[in-house]
């Protein structure tokens, strides 16, 4: 599931699916509009794959399990760990 396996194919592993959320993910959005972006994104570059809404949201679990992602005041955005605010 993580990976691609034999049943999965690589633009569809979590991986794929949770750099995808990331690279559409330039700014804090709801939910809602990054699923609605990242749908958007999978046709502009040709992805065949399905991903449902669940796949999607298991793409999300993964990046916020790594720490990439956020949740605050109902927005999605990605976190930000800049040298300056980890000097303080």
């Amino acid at each position: 599931m993580i990976t691609p396996t034999k049943g999965i194919s690589p633009d569809r592993s979590l991986l794929a699916v949770g750099a995808q959320i990331a690279r559409v993910l330039d700014m804090p959005m709801t939910v809602t509009q990054t699923w609605s972006r990242f749908r958007a994104e999978r046709v502009r570059l040709g992805h065949h794959s399905p991903v449902s809404f669940e796949w999607f949201v298991l793409g999300l679990d993964v990046l916020y399990a790594l720490g990439v992602v956020e949740f605050r005041n109902d927005l999605l955005s990605r976190r930000r760990d800049d040298a300056a605010s980890s000097e303080r």
